[in-house]
């Protein structure tokens, strides 16, 4: 599944720093899931393995069918969490995505107005990434809040320290492979196949032909990704001529 960091400084400055990140979510995640992410944490630190079995805690992730996601959910469940992929129902998404998403038990929801909403960015040539991902998000915390989960997990690489794990009005937000400082590299290892590195879904790819300023956009978060470590340089060169090939 997933390894120790071993002595890896800026992994190992990562974890500690989002152990102080946990003590502040600790009275409202609860004990059981506080000591099974503490847990997860110090195994990645010493190595030192933990009890797995169900702790019978839910969390709702942030299911996209990718890699960084469905890394999220095999880890999760293999550390004894309780998971529930949510996928928002997107138009670009295509039929094997979504039938592996329901291979997972996947629930899915709703985004009302999200074509028109994602039409106007494009119409402007504004981004496209965030604005989606807001809306995403919203509607898989929504069904948490719905259903009474208190912990809605994402697959984001990048949000180290006191945003790997908040708490945002009654639920907490858990970035899972920021919170165990995974890089993209492993995220891919627990997977156990081969997969195709590239940027962006259907719907990016087909406004940045129409608004080619896009890729500027998309270029950016690559060079983010990398100067956090969470890409290695290989992997951000191949990212970054798979925009520019568009």
């Amino acid at each position: 599944m997933i390894g120790p960091v071993g002595d890896d400084f800026i992994k190992r400055y990562r974890l500690q720093y989002n152990l102080e990140a946990l003590e502040k979510v600790r009275d409202e995640i609860g004990e059981e899931a506080y000591s099974r992410l503490r847990a997860l944490i110090e195994y990645r630190l010493t190595g030192r393995d933990f009890d797995r079995s169900p702790v019978g805690v839910k969390i709702a992730l942030a299911f996209s069918g990718g890699s960084d996601s469905t890394a999220s959910l095999k880890i999760l469940r293999w550390a004894g969490f309780e998971v529930i992929p949510v996928m928002a129902k997107l138009p670009q998404m295509r039929e094997p995505v979504i039938l592996g998403a329901m291979a997972q038990g996947a629930v899915f929801v709703e985004i009302p107005h999200y074509t028109d909403i994602i039409k106007e960015q494009v119409r402007k040539g504004a981004p496209i990434c965030g604005r989606c991902h807001t809306m995403v998000m919203d509607a898989i915390e929504d069904y948490a809040r719905e259903n009474g989960i208190k912990i809605v997990a994402s697959g984001d690489l990048l949000s180290s320290g006191l945003i790997s794990i908040y708490r945002k009005g009654d639920i907490v937000v858990l970035n899972l492979p920021a919170f165990l400082a995974l890089d993209k590299g492993e995220a891919i290892a627990t997977l156990g196949r081969k997969y195709a590195l590239g940027f962006g879904c259907t719907l990016w790819r087909s406004a940045a032909r129409n608004s080619p300023s896009l890729k500027k956009y998309g270029i950016q978060r690559v060079l983010r990704e990398l100067r956090a470590r969470a890409l290695t340089p290989e992997m951000a060169e191949r990212l970054i001529f798979d925009i520019l090939s568009v």
